[in-house]
């Protein structure tokens, strides 16, 4: 009786435990994408830049934080809800407008590498004696918008944004759109000493 009980035991057994193995197959985790917080951004309002010591005045945007840096009236304005920050440098044109233009086209296209576009808009109002080209650049690369304003005979301002976050062009876009407004009301509203 016991060779029988044997058996039936193993007999019994065996699907039992493949029973049990395909019962405890692990499932396959897929992690969820980590989420994008949605910024509200406020209604536009700007305020008049002006500093003694600088050659030039125009509107920004109430919304930033100006970070003087002392250096030949180079500022940072800073977002600091978007985590971002729009480097401005102003340079004396001294008979070298060619290389100052040079160099502005040259930071643009140092991004080709990771910008999949790159969109020009042209500026020019030759009653304010503003003329310029502001750069929207597409894709992943690290400065999403650059540009540059001048009156052509002796001056010249610059600017670039950078975000302080992974570049996620899809993530970014509102912010960027919203920023661009305020460059190109600062660039509109340039005057000249």
């Amino acid at each position: 009786m016991s060779k029988l009980l044997k058996k039936l035991y193993i007999l019994y057994s065996i699907p039992l435990f493949s029973f049990t193995l395909i019962s405890c197959k692990k499932e396959e985790y897929l992690p969820k994408p980590t989420g994008q917080v949605r910024l509200e951004y406020p209604t536009p309002s700007y305020i008049l830049f002006k500093r003694e010591n600088c050659p030039f005045e125009f509107q920004y945007s109430a919304f930033t934080k100006v970070i003087d840096k002392h250096k030949n009236c180079w500022y940072n304005f800073s977002y600091p809800s978007m985590k971002a920050t729009l480097y401005l440098t102003y340079s004396e044109v001294d008979g070298n407008l060619n290389s100052l233009l040079k160099e502005a086209q040259r930071l643009v296209y140092e991004h080709t590498i990771k910008a999949n576009s790159i969109k020009a808009k042209s500026f020019s109002y030759p009653e304010k004696k503003i003329f310029g080209n502001l750069y929207r650049l597409g894709g992943e690369s690290a400065s999403n918008i650059q540009f540059y304003v001048t009156d052509s005979t002796k001056h010249f301002l610059s600017g670039n944004l950078y975000f302080k976050v992974q570049p996620r062009p899809d993530s970014l876009q509102p912010a960027v759109d919203y920023i661009e407004k305020d460059i190109i009301k600062m660039i509109e509203t340039t005057t000249w000493e």
